[in-house]
């Protein structure tokens, strides 16, 4: 069952975190710290689920255009760099993807990641979920 959407829930949330364009290195970190916080929960609301995408589209537009030509890492790259790292293939991710065409696909770019799977790749690799945002 989906959560019901409440709009004064999400207005009061966004008057708490107040999300802007993002245009300094400080207000890329506060918004990474507020989605890492919505990201260590298993809890989220649709209220807070919606904004925690919503600071993801801030981050990404940030970092493509202050790190351009491809300084700031994917999450795809992330993964294939982390897997590298600890010699690991397709089927050691099984568990978390349930298919090697879906690692496939993750892993050429052609499918994103859940949050589900951001949780479950962070604590694989103990790393904070933010890296695979």
């Amino acid at each position: 069952m989906t959560p019901t959407f409440n709009e004064t829930n999400y207005s009061n949330l966004l008057s708490r975190h107040q999300p802007k364009l993002i245009k300094t290195e400080a207000e890329n970190d506060r918004a990474l710290a507020i989605v890492e916080d919505l990201m260590q929960r298993t809890d989220l609301t649709a209220e807070e689920d919606e904004l925690l995408n919503l600071l993801v589209v801030l981050i990404e537009r940030f970092e493509t255009e202050f790190y351009p030509c491809g300084a700031a890492s994917t999450p795809h790259s992330m993964l294939e760099f982390l897997m590298e790292q600890q010699d690991l293939t397709h089927t050691d991710l099984l568990p978390i993807f349930h298919s090697e065409s879906e690692v496939n696909a993750v892993l050429k770019g052609d499918q994103d990641l859940t949050i589900t799977q951001v949780k479950a790749l962070a604590d694989r690799f103990q790393v904070k979920p933010i890296v695979f945002v």
